[in-house]
Formats: structure tokens, sequence, C-alpha cells
């Protein structure tokens, strides 16, 4: 049951996102935030066939959790220091297709620094900027850059199937459950970083 609820959110957005960034088989992929959607994303691209995922995030317990999900490489720097590291381990190309689950404007601005020329920038994460940062960037680099609020209902059939035969496990997202009585407790518990995800139990 719980991995049936994330369909209703954070595994149908994740999913999002990889379509949009166009993932496919081989492809080498970014995901940006290792919250529930970034961790569903990480799920969501192994699914649709990458050959290379690298997660950007800092959370140990978050990391191991994408690791599990099919994440083959950690990036956990900032700035500069994590473009770097994904020209390395990308063997100085970047990646194709960047799950952008975090909103912010730094966020946005490595998607495109990492992006290799042609790439597609899958954005779920609800933008905290006005302006596209790096946008000449993408432009003169023929980078795309698309998402927006997911459609879940839209996915159900397509996740479904393998929600139910064992093959994917999104519920492990939830890592504490509450009564309705303590739904602000669990906001806080999210926003203070000491929760991922919340399930509610009324």
């Amino acid at each position: 049951m719980p991995s049936l609820l994330t369909l209703s959110d954070v595994m149908g957005t994740g999913h999002h996102a990889a379509v949009t960034a166009r993932v496919s088989r081989g492809k080498k992929v970014a995901v940006m935030g290792d919250g529930a959607v970034g961790l569903c994303g990480v799920i969501a691209a192994k699914r649709l066939g990458a050959e290379q995922i690298i997660i950007l995030g800092r959370h140990p317990a978050r990391i191991a959790l994408a690791r599990d999900f099919g994440a083959t490489d950690v990036v956990s720097e900032r700035a500069e220091a994590a473009l770097e590291h994904v020209r390395k381990v990308t063997g100085g190309t970047g990646v194709h297709s960047i799950l952008e689950c975090v909103g912010s404007e730094d966020a946005m601005r490595t998607s495109i620094l990492i992006a290799r020329a042609g790439a597609a920038v899958g954005r779920v994460g609800v933008p905290h900027y006005e302006g596209t940062p790096a946008s000449q960037q993408a432009f003169y680099r023929n980078i795309s850059v698309g998402g927006g609020p997911a459609s879940v209902r839209a996915y159900i059939e397509t996740l479904l199937p393998d929600i139910l035969e064992g093959r994917i496990h999104p519920d492990l997202v939830f890592d504490q459950t509450i009564g309705l009585d303590q739904v602000p407790a669990g906001y806080r518990a999210m926003n203070e970083r000491q929760a991922l995800k919340v399930m509610i139990r009324p």
C-alpha cells in the first residue's frame, strides 16, 4: 500500500522528470536532489534503462537509499566542485539527461552546466527564481529545459505493474509514519530534514 501511495505524488513526479529529461537505455543521467522526488527519479531512470545515474546530494541515509535504487555515482559537492566531479565520472562529456528535483537557482544552473550538448533537463522542482539561470549556455549548446507539475494520474498505468510485481519499491522513501493529528509535526520534520517523507495513517 505505501508503494501505491507514491503513485499519487513522488513516484509519478520523479518519473515525470525522467520522461521530460528524455531518459532512455544507455543514457548518462544526473539527479539533482536527494529528497523523495529525487530518489524516485533514480528509480525512474533505472527503470528506463539509464547506464549511469549520478545522484547529487549530501545526506548519507538518502545517498545509501539512492544506491539501493540504482545510483552508480554520488556527487556531494556544490558549485564548481560539483561540475568538476560530474565531468570526472562521465569521462569529461557531461550527462544526457538531468532530473532537476530541487527548484533552486543553484540547482538549475548546475543542471545546465553539467549537461552535454543536446541534453535535456526535466524540471520538477518548483522554481524559486524568476529567470532561468545559465540560459545562454543552454541556448548555444542546444539544451532543452522542460517539465513542470506532474500529471501523475497519466503515469499510473505505466508504473502500477512494476509496483504490483515487486520490480520497484518506492515505499522505501517513507521513513516516518504519523497520525492525522500529527500532520504539522510531520511537515516540520520534513522541512528540518529530520524525515525524508512522512506517511499519514488516519
